[in-house]
């Protein structure tokens, strides 16, 4: 298949989109540095993240996101962008992905007792 030419790509509906979906992709630190780039940065191309994982294994990590309605990938040219649906993921669970990307931090880095 030529560069550029995608299968047709599935998004959940949001209304579909199910909390323990969201909180399984999210479980995956990857898959949280990912979306905190996305927070940060806005839409990006799969290629720019900079990730150290093998090409197959981010595939599958942004094919999660998606599947769980966390990102939309889109192709733009030769390229496949992403884009994250937080608008949409605060409207059917507020706050949801914030305080799981905060709770993460907090665990990684933990305060001084």
């Amino acid at each position: 298949m030529p560069l550029g030419r995608w299968a047709p790509l599935r998004h959940p509906d949001i209304a579909d989109v199910r909390l323990d979906d969201v909180l399984q992709a999210l479980a995956d630190p990857t898959r949280r540095r990912i979306v905190r780039m996305l927070i940060a940065e806005g839409d990006r191309p799969c290629g720019t993240f900079g990730l150290d994982v093998a090409a197959s294994t981010l595939s599958h990590h942004f094919r999660t996101l998606r599947a769980a309605g966390i990102i939309r990938q889109y192709d733009n040219g030769r390229q496949r962008f992403n884009t994250l649906r937080l608008a949409e993921l605060d409207t059917r669970f507020p706050g949801l992905v914030d305080q799981i990307l905060h709770a993460a931090a907090a665990d990684a880095d933990p305060a001084p007792r």
